[in-house]
């Protein structure tokens, strides 16, 4: 007897759809993975030329084996999403997209995993659909606001400021330089994809440096309203993150309800993808009890 097995890839799972909802109008790409009774969401960062496939690749396989239904959104002007110039909340906006992507895919209920930009965009989601939120795990991101430690802005958000630009080569080396602890793993190969991906939608550049100039609070503080959100939260930080530095981390486990904190070593603003490993069991150990 042979058992056949699907090599779950970008292709494989990439799905476009069009949705309505409040304002907006606009066709969004997700990839869709698995087929479990629950589903994740899984919410990418703000970098040039990320992606939901991009952020989360090497997360995918782990939590569909676990028995979910992985849904990878790319936010509206991002990858192969239309593209928006935002003039009020881009936290507002994302979490609007996914409302609107959970009713086109009839689900009711899910677990959200944000990166930076994806945390603003999980905690916005989870304050106006709280009963639409399954369990909340946020790294990197979640709520504005100043550190009290760090000067701001820090050191890595400057940089992508000056990718988006100035989208080279060069300028995309020294961000990643500065993204994640080991460069080690940071091969010509992905600089090449990452560079290859913010030039096919240059339009995306063009408007997140509009969308800057029109409101540069894209992210806002919403540290005051943390203690509405009931659901139960991991927070992941890299001990490292030389882009939201940690005690943003801890101002998160403060306000919220019920979250427990984990702080990776050695470890920049990407802790999903430089320990994946770990973070997969850990992850769906926690969804999971």
């Amino acid at each position: 007897m042979t058992t056949e097995t699907t090599t779950i890839t970008d292709a494989s799972t990439s799905r476009l759809v069009r949705i309505k909802e409040g304002d907006l109008d606009l066709q969004l790409h997700y990839n869709d993975a698995g087929e479990g009774e629950q589903t994740v969401v899984m919410l990418h960062g703000s970098g040039p030329g990320a992606s939901g496939w991009s952020n989360f690749h090497r997360n995918v396989e782990p939590f569909v084996s676990a028995g979910y239904r992985v849904i990878l959104m790319d936010a509206p002007g991002w990858s192969k999403s239309d593209p928006i110039v935002s003039t009020g909340s881009r936290s507002d906006l994302n979490a609007t997209a996914l409302k609107g992507l959970l009713d086109v895919l009839k689900i009711d209920k899910a677990h959200l995993i944000g990166n930076s930009m994806g945390g603003h965009s999980a905690v916005a989601f989870a304050l106006a659909n709280p009963s639409r939120v399954g369990k909340l795990v946020l790294m990197g991101g979640g709520t504005g606001g100043v550190s009290s430690f760090v000067p701001m802005p820090t050191e890595g958000i400057k940089l992508i400021g000056a990718l988006y630009r100035d989208p080279s080569i060069e300028n995309l080396k020294r961000m990643m330089s500065v993204f994640v602890y080991d460069t080690s793993a940071l091969t010509e190969d992905l600089f090449r994809l990452r560079l290859d991906n913010m030039l096919s939608r240059r339009e995306h550049l063009e408007n997140f440096v509009k969308s800057a100039a029109a409101n540069p609070k894209q992210f806002p503080d919403v540290g005051h309203r943390l203690g509405e959100i009931s659901a139960e939260t991991l927070v992941i930080w890299g001990r490292d993150d030389r882009f939201v530095p940690l005690d943003t981390g801890l101002r998160l486990v403060a306000g919220l309800q019920k979250a427990d904190l984990h702080v990776f070593s050695r470890c920049g603003h990407w802790a999903q993808w430089e320990h994946a490993e770990k973070f997969n069991r850990m992850v769906v150990e926690f969804l999971g009890r």
